[in-house]
């Protein structure tokens, strides 16, 4: 006989001698029973296993409550006739001299950005559109580059203004302001994707320089930057993204900016940038793996109005 069998026969001989026991009640068997399956250890698994279905349905809820919220990308409208009339390429207009020209431009830069190239380039598809000083045509060419990538059919673009210090994108578009880049920079708790533009052309979406602060270059240089540039490499490894840079002659956070690039487009103005700064501006990125120079404003021999010269190489002075 168990030990809980002998207390229950005990309390029964003790009931039927006429003694007070605290706590009973007109079934005392049963109460024993209960007692026995309150601590015994048959039920437990019952209740443990309960207890872990529980946290698993919550985490699953609290998991689709998270995705649900995610913040969502502004969509702008980007007025294509507006964009053409001003000699930018626009995907509903016809087949045009500049349009052909950014078609011999852009064949390299995605052949590298999609690991198609001779070698595997690291951050192939990170590409910036820079220049050696002001005024030579590198935003123009960043959102041509950017509006002839769109139109392929197989890869998209994002366009990003990082001259924080003389945004322009936003103003060529003819779109208001918006918070960018910069606002990612400045709040780590702020999601990139809720400040990214969608646009109604379909494969393009823009990144804009974001709120004016003081220190807006530096934050180029920044450690917050360099993980914003390894995020956006790894998490849209099938998108390029074309960066329209500060020159690299006024400041280092271009440099520093160039040193995370995997291709590198340096906009030329002809006859009127010094060769010494083109030379200058080189040197500059040298160590990028991939560089493109174009020779903005160039005039062919015979050839009516003006139009881009390129060249291409791998390594610093191997343009050809």
């Amino acid at each position: 006989m168990s030990l809980i069998e002998q207390a229950a026969q005990r309390l029964e001989q003790l009931r039927k001698a006429g003694a007070e026991i605290p706590g009973d009640d007109s079934e005392p068997v049963a109460h024993a029973q209960t007692e026995v399956r309150v601590a015994g250890a048959a039920p437990a698994p019952v209740a443990a296993k309960e207890e872990a279905v529980a946290p698993q349905g919550v985490a699953t809820v609290a998991a689709n409550a998270g995705a649900s919220s995610a913040p969502l990308s502004k969509f702008v409208n980007v007025d294509l006739d507006r964009l053409a009339a001003a000699g930018i390429i626009a995907s509903n207009t016809i087949r045009s001299q500049l349009a052909d020209e950014f078609r011999l431009i852009k064949r390299p830069l995605i052949t590298n950005a999609l690991g198609k190239g001779a070698a595997p380039i690291r951050n192939g598809n990170l590409i910036m559109v820079t220049s050696a000083l002001p005024g030579e045509g590198k935003s123009f060419t960043a959102l041509n580059l950017a509006m002839s990538i769109a139109t392929e059919m197989d890869t998209t673009v994002m366009l990003v203004d990082a001259d924080v210090a003389r945004p322009s994108l936003l103003n060529m578009l003819s779109l208001p302001p918006a918070s960018g880049l910069l606002d990612v920079l400045l709040d780590g708790s702020l999601d990139l994707s809720s400040v990214l533009l969608r646009t109604n052309v379909e494969k393009l979406t823009l990144l804009p320089s974001g709120t004016p602060h003081l220190r807006a270059t530096e934050l180029l240089a920044s450690d917050a930057m360099e993980r914003l540039l390894e995020d956006m490499a790894s998490r849209y490894p099938d998108r390029i993204i074309i960066f329209d840079s500060p020159p690299l002659l006024l400041t280092t956070e271009s440099r520093a900016l160039a040193s995370h690039m995997g291709q590198i487009v340096v906009v030329v103005h002809a006859e009127k940038t010094l060769h010494g700064e083109v030379k200058q501006a080189l040197a500059a990125i040298e160590s990028c793996p991939v560089k493109l120079m174009l020779l903005n404003k160039s005039r062919a021999a015979g050839a009516e109005g003006y139009g881009y010269g390129y060249g291409y190489g791998y390594g610093y002075g191997h343009e050809r």
